[in-house]
């Protein structure tokens, strides 16, 4: 009965060491930015998923620093061509100081005219062009390596407020506030 038991308890650690490898080996290749692209996952003829490198294509209307890579758990893109919107995260293995140069020198090659920049822990970039506004933080990694968020929005569009027709209105009658409670 001893044996048994032993024999039990050394098939189940064998499994679970066998399991945990799998595992992490798995999390060894994904977590290097090197994921299934989730448009269309790829797989060999035993049909056993092939890890596909995220491409930079679709985005000809922004500079990517070369080496980067996609961080495809943190971006999120709605669109395509120059009409894409939502967050681009990349990684690359340059300096926060040389990424901030070069998006700072080379984004106005692509049209996009500057709003703002600070250069800091967290640097910020902003640009505008034609109807989008994008937002470029930069920031160096805890181990090694810099990681940008690039966000794209749509350009919000002033509106014209409608004179007030209300009689009873004045601009000297003072506004009143209530308190709004937050569950």
């Amino acid at each position: 009965m001893a044996i048994r038991s032993f024999f039990n308890v050394f098939i189940i650690m064998l499994l679970t060491y066998t399991l945990n490898a799998c595992t992490q080996n798995l999390t060894e290749s994904f977590g290097r930015n090197i994921t299934m692209s989730p448009s269309e996952p790829s797989t060999n003829k035993n049909g056993i998923p092939q890890m596909v490198q995220p491409a930079f294509a679709q985005f000809q209307d922004i500079p990517i620093p070369d080496g980067a890579t996609m961080n495809m758990d943190r971006t999120l893109i709605l669109g395509e061509k120059e009409s894409w919107i939502g967050r681009l995260v990349i990684n690359s293995q340059a300096q926060q100081s040389n990424l901030f140069d070069f998006f700072k020198y080379r984004t106005s090659q692509f049209g996009w005219q500057e709003i703002t920049s600070v250069r800091s822990t967290t640097s910020v970039l902003s640009y505008s062009k034609a109807n989008r506004i994008m937002t470029i933080q930069i920031q160096s990694q805890a181990i090694i390596g810099t990681q940008v968020d690039i966000t794209m929005s749509p350009k919000g569009v002033p509106t014209i407020s409608e004179p007030v027709t209300d009689p009873t209105f004045s601009r000297n009658t003072p506004v009143q506030l209530r308190p709004v409670e937050i569950r």
